[in-house]
């Protein structure tokens, strides 16, 4: 794994001290934001399947059978909480420790890119999206869930002004725009769903023109 940026190296730091906290924090958090969000990512998931800041493993139980998923973190901690649910996957499942914004990778090796909940943490968003597309073959398939500004302006006065202490206390940037950053990397975009007062958006894309 390389050294990364100096934000990167922050991050590490605070996933690994949060990490014995992460799950318990996330089960409220998931039931009452992100519903079944993880589910409709993973379902569309096929062949072989890299997944981008897979954290503790809370996608790997939704894979379905016969998926090769290959889950990357920057954070060894978060990593190590993962291993169990990576045994009792119905998918493959292989844990490796590196960064979004470099992957260690050669170009068009997988099938599908899942990234859930992460793009807001990253230092690089752009970086990491850019390479996403590189290792995705082409007519792979990039699946999405994050958060974004809410569709209503009091949603979004709260955020903006909640965005510099998350910032500060863990890294996420809930204002970012995972949209933009897939259509301008190049993505054809097939699909795209926003719910939670507009907070929660996933979205679905192939590297390159869609398909008939």
């Amino acid at each position: 794994m390389g050294v990364g940026t100096g934000r990167d190296a922050r991050v590490r730091r605070y996933w690994n001290r949060d990490a014995p906290w992460y799950d318990g924090c996330m089960r409220p958090y998931d039931r009452l934001l992100i519903g079944d969000g993880r589910a409709w990512v993973c379902a569309q998931a096929s062949g072989k399947v890299l997944e981008v800041a897979v954290g503790t493993g809370r996608n790997l139980p939704h894979y379905p059978p016969g998926t090769d998923v290959v889950g990357i973190d920057l954070c060894p901690g978060m990593l190590e909480r993962a291993r169990p649910r990576a045994a009792a996957s119905a998918a493959a499942v292989t844990l490796v420790e590196g960064t979004a914004a470099a992957l260690p990778f050669p170009d068009a090796c997988f099938d599908t890119v899942v990234c859930v909940l992460a793009l807001c943490c990253m230092a690089d968003d752009r970086a990491a999206v850019r390479e996403m597309h590189r290792v995705l073959r082409p007519g792979g398939r990039l699946l999405l869930l994050d958060h974004i500004p809410g569709s209503r302006f009091p949603v979004r006065a709260v955020q903006r002004l909640a965005a510099p202490f998350l910032r500060r206390l863990s890294s996420a940037y809930h204002l970012c725009r995972p949209l933009l950053l897939v259509q301008r990397t190049g993505f054809t975009v097939l699909r795209r769903e926003r719910y939670c007062l507009g907070m929660v958006e996933r979205l679905a894309a192939v590297k390159g023109p869609a398909r008939d």
